[in-house]
């Protein structure tokens, strides 16, 4: 299995569609942050680029494992590409006022020291994706994907309730309740990680 990897070409379709997503960070941030976040036509852009990174999340990790295209550059490079689109996105949403600051350095903070920590032990330490993490990767996707939609919700409408209005306000506090389930699934998976890898070292001391 090894020797059949160490094969395995790093221009490979799921690496390339890895790629991507980072590519499109800059471009993810530049759209939901026009005018100050209150651009209609560019929050659309936004949240298409986000829901392209999201679906090829997907894809590209299925593709990796259906066709053993596993690679060293893959294993760095899909775990930075998906902090770095969804960092973005707690960070865009928080600098025009969607979601609090505290929120996103509390995530961020656990984000990236987890996926520092498992980079740093590749090669000595597997952890495996458990299903808090799958389901954490969910909500949190769903809920900025909620946030990011330009709708209009609370002052931004003027106190004017139509039916497009009060759909936004919904959609807004929906989503703002799928990001305080996804913060809680968030720091209850960081900490099963941190106890698995305590757990791992201890067992290859034994």
């Amino acid at each position: 299995m090894s020797e059949t990897q160490q094969k395995v070409s790093n221009f490979n379709i799921a690496n390339v569609l890895t790629t991507l997503r980072i590519v499109l960070v800059p471009f993810f941030a530049w759209a939901l942050l026009q005018d100050g976040g209150d651009s209609v036509l560019w929050r659309w852009v936004a949240f298409a680029i986000f829901a392209v990174a999201m679906i090829t999340d997907k894809v590209d990790g299925d593709l990796a494992r259906k066709h053993n295209l596993i690679t060293d550059f893959g294993k760095i490079a899909d775990p930075i590409a998906d902090k770095a689109i969804t960092g973005m996105a707690f960070i865009g949403l928080s600098l025009v006022g969607d979601i609090w600051w505290w929120v996103t350095i509390l995530v961020l903070v656990r984000e990236w020291s987890v996926t520092l920590l498992r980079l740093s032990i590749l090669k000595h330490v597997v952890i495996a994706a458990a299903q808090s993490g799958k389901i954490k990767t969910t909500l949190q996707a769903v809920a900025l994907s909620g946030l990011i939609w330009p709708l209009p919700h609370g002052d931004a409408h003027g106190g004017a309730f139509d039916a497009w209005g009060v759909f936004g306000e919904v959609l807004f506090y929906t989503s703002q309740v799928l990001l305080a389930a996804a913060v809680a699934m968030t720091m209850w998976s960081g900490y099963e990680f941190f106890r698995d890898v305590r757990r791992a070292r201890r067992s290859a001391r034994s």
